[in-house]
C-alpha cells in the first residue's frame, strides 16, 4: 500500500500565474534542505515542503538553517582540515558513510586507502566540489553526496563503475561529465537548479532518474534511455508531457505540481503503471486510452469536475482523487466500480465530500463495494444484528 501524497487542497487561482509571482524568490533563495538523510515523499521523493508552495515561517527556516548563526552565541563547529575522521576504520572497508559531520574538503578523509569501498556516502556536509581519489575507480560502486554545497559535476570522469549516484540537495544547473557512468542505474538529481534534461547519452543502463523540485520547463534528451523505468519530475515548470515516445519500458511517471493542462504524450507508454499527476491544471481526465496496465493513477488538486477516460483500466488498484472538483456519485460509480482490483479511493475535500460529510464514506462504500480503503481510514461495511441490537464488522 502506497503512503499518502503530501496534498494540499486545490488552489481556486491559476497556479501557473502564481508561480510565475514567486519564481524570482525561488531563483534567488537557497533551497529548503531536508528534515532527516532519508526526506524522502513517498510519491515526489522529496520533502512536502519542498514539493509544494505552501507559505513557509521564516522564524522556523532560520532556526534550522546552519548557515545562520547568532553573532552574540558561541562560534559553530569547525572540522578541522587535517582531522581525519576514519582514523580508526580499518582500511578494507566496503561502505564509508560520514552523514552531517560538517565536511568541508574531502581530501582530509584520505579516502584513497579504502582499496575496496562500494559505497561513500558523505550526506548532508558542506562539500563544495567532488574529491574521490581514483585509486577507488575500479571498486566503488555508488556514490551518495545528497545535501552538500556541490555546483559543479567534475572529478569523477575515471569512475566508469558507478550504478547509482545521488546529487540531490546541492546547487547543480548544468547535467555534465556523466555519459562515461555506462553503468549507471539510478540518478538523483532532486532540489538543484537544472534548467535543462541534457547530456544524458550512453546512459542506456538507467533505470530511473529523479529531477523533482528544479527548473525544468521542457521534457527533452531522454531519447536514448529505452531501459528507463522510473521518471521523477515532480515541481518543475513542465506545460506539456512530449518526448517520451521511447520509454516503452517506462513503468512510473511522476510529474505533480507542475503546469499541466491536458494529459497527452502517453500513447506509447503502454507498460505504464504508477502516474502521478496531481497539483496541475487539469480540468478532464483523458489520453490514457493505450495505458491498460495502470494499476495507480494521482489527480489530486486539480479543478476536474467531472471523471471520464477510464474505462479500459482494468487493472486499477489505487485512485487518489482529493480535492478535485468531483460532486456526482453516479460518475464515481460508471467509472470505478467495474474496476475488480480496486482497493483503495481518495475522495476528500471534493464537494461530493463535503456536502454530506457524514455519508460521505456510505455512498463511496455504495458505489464501490470492492474498495478496502476510503481516503486514510479503512472502509468496513456495519451490520447490525435485529435480534441482539449487537453491532459488527
Amino acid at each position: 500500500m502506497m503512503a499518502e501524497p503530501n496534498s494540499a487542497p486545490h488552489a481556486e487561482s491559476d497556479p501557473a500565474t502564481t508561480t510565475d509571482a514567486k519564481e524570482t524568490r525561488d531563483q534567488d533563495a537557497d533551497e529548503q534542505k531536508p528534515r532527516d538523510s532519508n526526506g524522502w515523499d513517498g510519491k515526489l521523493r522529496v520533502d512536502k515542503m519542498t514539493l509544494t508552495d505552501e507559505p513557509r515561517d521564516p522564524h522556523a527556516q532560520i532556526l534550522s538553517d546552519p548557515e545562520v548563526s547568532d553573532d552574540e552565541g558561541p562560534p559553530p563547529e569547525q572540522l578541522a582540515a587535517d582531522e581525519d575522521l576514519l582514523d580508526d576504520v580499518p582500511d578494507d572497508e566496503e561502505e564509508i558513510e560520514l552523514v552531517h559531520c560538517k565536511i568541508s574538503d574531502m581530501s582530509s578523509l584520505r579516502l584513497e586507502r579504502f582499496k575496496q569501498m562500494k559505497r561513500l556516502c558523505l550526506r548532508q556536509n558542506r562539500i563544495e566540489s567532488i574529491a574521490i581519489p581514483e585509486e577507488l575507480a575500479t571498486s566503488l560502486t555508488e556514490v551518495d553526496l545528497y545535501d552538500n554545497l556541490i555546483a559543479h559535476i567534475k572529478g569523477l570522469d575515471a569512475f566508469t563503475e558507478l550504478t547509482s549516484l545521488d546529487l540531490s540537495f546541492n546547487k547543480i544547473k548544468h547535467i555534465k561529465r556523466l555519459n562515461h557512468m555506462t553503468k549507471l542505474k539510478d540518478l538523483y538529481f532532486v532540489q538543484n537548479k537544472i534548467g535543462t534534461i541534457e547530456n544524458l547519452e550512453g546512459l542506456t543502463n538507467l533505470r530511473q532518474i529523479e529531477l523533482g523540485a528544479n527548473r525544468v520547463r521542457e521534457i527533452q534528451g531522454l531519447e536514448t534511455l529505452t531501459g528507463l523505468e522510473e521518471l521523477w519530475l515532480g515541481k518543475n515548470k513542465i506545460t506539456e508531457i512530449k518526448g517520451l515516445d521511447t520509454l516503452t519500458n517506462l513503468k512510473i511517471l511522476s510529474i505533480q505540481s507542475n503546469r499541466l493542462r491536458s494529459i497527452t504524450g502517453l500513447e506509447k507508454l503502454v507498460n505504464l503503471e504508477e502516474l502521478h499527476i496531481s497539483h496541475n491544471l487539469l480540468t478532464e481526465l483523458s489520453g490514457l486510452e493505450n495505458n491498460v496496465n495502470l494499476s495507480v493513477i494521482d489527480i489530486s488538486a486539480n479543478p476536474i469536475e467531472h471523471l471520464g477516460g477510464l474505462k479500459g483500466l482494468k487493472h486499477l488498484t489505487e485512485f487518489w482523487a482529493s480535492n478535485c472538483k468531483l460532486s456526482d456519485f453516479g460518475e464515481i460509480e460508471r467509472e470505478l466500480r467495474d474496476k475488480e482490483e480496486l482497493e483503495t479511493v481518495y475522495f476528500e475535500g471534493n464537494p461530493l465530500q463535503r456536502a454530506q460529510p457524514a455519508l460521505y464514506r456510505n455512498k463511496v462504500r455504495l458505489a464501490l463495494p470492492q474498495v478496502v480503503q476510503i481516503d486514510a481510514s479503512k472502509s468496513y461495511l456495519l451490520h447490525v444484528s435485529l435480534e441482539s441490537g449487537e453491532l459488527t464488522l
